[in-house]
């Protein structure tokens, strides 16, 4: 198994960040923790800074098996203004490789057209971007390679499709259990 790259940019929501890092680092899925701002240390929307594993700039695309945006403001809008981030974000999609976006962050999967005929999820306010997308309210959409989340609220939910997708359902609601997550659809 390859790894999963957790992008923070400043202003990224923290829930849905280490939510996601958490849940992976339990499983042993390889996940790295990539700052695009050029320093280690990044703060997120809520004024909680955490140190990252590494820079964009040190990452090998080539071991990375998916990619996850979390939300968060101004996270979502700098995400998005990373070209090198952005230029990786499209070479997955066109690959058919594993990209994952919470809460904000679903709109700049829509923003590229990659929802287009896809049920997708974001935050409420956002749900105007997913260009395309049959839009639900459900905590977490998969829908092929693009796994969507709601919010803050689902990061339980992302993450548990997350590990879903990488070590298959019956793993994921075995995590469920033992974190005492009881939403989890078994």
């Amino acid at each position: 198994m390859g790894k999963v790259c957790v992008f923070f940019g400043t202003g990224y929501e923290e829930i849905e960040a280490l939510t996601v890092v958490d849940l992976l680092r339990r499983e042993d899925i390889p996940v790295d923790m990539v700052s695009i701002t050029g320093e280690k240390n990044v703060a997120g929307s809520h004024g909680i800074c955490v140190k990252t594993d590494c820079l964009l700039e040190d990452v090998d695309f080539g071991g990375v098996d998916m990619i996850v945006l979390p939300g968060g403001m101004p996270g979502t809008v700098n995400l998005e203004a990373c070209a090198p981030l952005m230029e990786q974000v499209e070479a997955f999609y066109r690959a058919g490789k594993d990209i994952a976006a919470i809460c904000a962050a679903p709109s700049i999967l829509g923003h590229r057209g990659m929802l287009k005929g896809k049920k997708a999820c974001s935050f409420p306010t956002f749900e105007e971007h997913l260009e395309g997308a049959e839009v639900t309210q459900n905590p977490v959409e998969t829908a092929d390679n693009i796994i969507t989340g709601r919010g803050m609220g689902c990061a339980i939910d992302f993450g548990l499709a997350i590990v879903g997708k990488l070590k298959g359902k019956e793993q994921a609601a075995v995590l469920a259990g033992n974190v005492v997550y009881k939403h989890y659809e078994r």
